[in-house]
């Protein structure tokens, strides 16, 4: 059995930020994912300046494609308007990839089973073992449904369903496009392009308010690609969408058992009101780190509820 200092059950932004702090101060440390890096995630990768700087990240030095977005142009009900702003788009095939280079952890493609405590020690699959661990795979981390999920079960009310695709695509408009309520879709949509001739479009809402009313998601994707046809974003495209789910910010005051943590969307932390979840997941990855090495509690109330103070105030974040 191979033992460790710290072992980390997913590797995406919130895993690998953590496992980075870990090493960064000598932990020997662990990250197991389900699947090989690069691998291909559905995002739209909005990285908002809140990142840059809690990575200590000038947008020079990323890389690979990161482009810059200096308007996000919203169409609300109808009503368009345009708010200027300084916020990136990446790919999150990339930048995942890059992340857990970055952390020089060690590394094992294994999907978990089972999780036992055996004296201080977490023991997973009889295959690895550390005294801490951390649950950062996501919204099926195993983890989460292991460790915490009777004393912490998640509120049903929160969860959304998406459908997005990533591709590449010659585009000639640059813009960051956001629909809400288009429809009367209890969330938004969007046609986010990205570098190196990519984009991203896709749909969210609350699985609880479509099933209320009746309606699929599904019907409101085919909705948000005829607009795209209309109005000439994307053209002569076969749409192949995936769709996944996760949660928005959960009420779970305790994030910690004894030594085992929730990072990212394990701990459901996706902002309120735009469903972003990348700035959440490397805060909360870091915090647990910082918990770990000071044997300080760890806390999610640092971590910000809602992104409209990052579009408003992103000056305020610039590295």
């Amino acid at each position: 059995m191979k033992t460790y200092d710290v072992i980390i059950v997913g590797g995406g932004p919130a895993g690998s930020s953590c496992a980075y702090e870990l090493v960064r101060h000598g932990k020997r440390v662990l990250v197991v994912d389900r699947h090989e890096f690069p691998r291909l995630k559905l995002c739209a990768g909005w990285i908002t300046p809140r990142v840059l700087h809690l990575l200590k990240l000038h947008p020079e030095d990323y890389p690979h494609s990161i482009l810059r977005l200096n308007r996000l142009h919203f169409n609300v009900k109808g009503r368009k308007f345009a708010l200027p702003t300084r916020q990136y788009s990446i790919r999150r095939y990339e930048f995942d990839h890059w992340l857990l280079q970055r952390s020089r952890a060690a590394f094992e493609k294994h999907a978990v089973r089972h999780i036992q405590k055996d004296g201080r020690y977490y023991v997973l699959d009889d295959e690895f073992a550390a005294p801490v661990l951390v649950g950062a795979g996501g919204t099926n981390c195993p983890v989460y449904h292991q460790v915490f999920a009777k004393q912490f079960p998640r509120n049903e009310n929160d969860r959304i369903a998406t459908f997005e695709e990533e591709f590449p695509y010659d585009y000639h408009d640059d813009r960051c496009y956001l629909w809400f309520f288009e429809n009367d879709l209890p969330g938004y949509s969007w046609y986010v392009p990205k570098g190196n001739g990519y984009v991203n479009v896709g749909i969210g809402a609350k699985i609880r308010l479509l099933k209320e009313r009746g309606e699929r998601l599904r019907d409101h994707w085919h909705h948000l690609t005829q607009r795209l046809e209309a109005e000439g974003l994307i053209r002569n495209h076969s749409f192949q969408d995936k769709g996944h789910q996760y949660f928005l910010r959960q009420p779970i005051l305790r994030p910690q058992r004894d030594n085992a943590y929730l990072i990212g969307d394990a701990a459901g932390l996706a902002t309120i009101d735009m469903g972003e979840g990348i700035g959440p997941a490397i805060h909360s990855g870091l915090l647990a780190a910082q918990s770990i090495l000071s044997g300080k509690p760890y806390t999610l109330k640092p971590i910000a509820r809602y992104s409209a103070w990052d579009l408003l105030f992103w000056w305020r974040w610039r590295v």
